[in-house]
């Protein structure tokens, strides 16, 4: 078994603060092997991300990365960091040692529902697969959910859980679409799938980013645990033995058939 602390908190535009809340949250996560954080906890999102971005070996990630080897577990967490004009947005996987182990920079960028994030962010270009916790980790971030080619291109490299992490923004049927989206991965890649996102933060609720609902989700796309609305820390387990038994019932990798084209 692997033990996973989904850590839902709110998220404040000070990364002082947040890092306050990282510490406080892997202080609860107790007993867990790794700790998965939201999208964008360095900073809440808004044109301030192009000034408070910092490189990976700048306060916020060496805090987060201290707090991680103090507590032996690993961390997955969401960070912006500076470039030519434009930030990345990268979820940063770091060790129960508190090295960096990978950094995975968001590659489908939130064009959609009036919002513009390539103004501001730059696209990665490559899927990672991190080796954490005794997992190989296949790190998603919010809007690459929509794009099952990613999480198909990540099982492909060897990934037997995704961290989905996000800041995902509320609206009509948008929640929803969360659910059924990081349930629809799991299943069609019989994988288990951590997915963390912002708690709301009512200080910050006009700008409608963080609807919670993070969730463990089962090979066979059963929600086994679902976090709400509020803050929260919750320890969760992951049973290797549930993917072998999935993928036995319902062998949908192996009956994959590629170059099918359109007729």
């Amino acid at each position: 078994m692997t033990r996973i602390a989904l850590c839902q908190i709110p998220v404040s535009p000070d990364p002082a603060a947040n890092l306050t809340r990282v510490r406080d949250a892997l202080a609860k996560a107790e007993g867990a092997d790794l700790a998965i954080f939201p999208e964008a906890t360095l900073t809440r999102y808004g044109r301030r991300i192009t000034e408070l971005a910092e490189p990976l070996d700048g306060p916020f990630v060496s805090g987060v990365a201290e707090a991680a080897e103090r507590h032996g577990l690993a961390v997955i967490a969401g960070v912006f960091e500076p470039g030519d004009g434009r930030v990345s947005n990268t979820a940063v996987a770091i060790g129960a040692d508190g090295g960096i182990r990978a950094a995975y920079r968001k590659i489908h960028l939130f064009d959609s529902f009036g919002a513009k994030e390539s103004e501001l962010v730059a696209p990665g270009s490559e899927p990672v697969v991190v080796e954490l916790a005794g997992l190989r980790v296949g790190l998603v971030t919010c809007y690459d959910i929509r794009f099952p080619e990613l999480t198909r291109a990540l099982v492909d490299q060897g990934a037997e859980l995704f961290a989905v992490i996000a800041a995902w923004g509320s609206g009509p049927l948008k929640e929803d679409h969360w659910v059924t989206l990081v349930r629809a991965r799991a299943l069609e890649n019989t994988m288990w799938t951590a997915a963390v996102g912002q708690a709301p933060n009512p200080a910050e609720a006009e700008d409608g980013y963080g609807v919670g609902r993070s969730m463990l989700v089962d090979p066979l796309g059963v929600v086994r645990a679902d976090l709400g609305t509020p803050p929260g820390v919750q320890v969760v387990e992951l049973d290797p033995e549930a993917t072998a038994a999935a993928r036995a019932t319902l062998p949908c990798l192996e009956h994959r058939v590629l170059g099918v084209e359109r007729p």
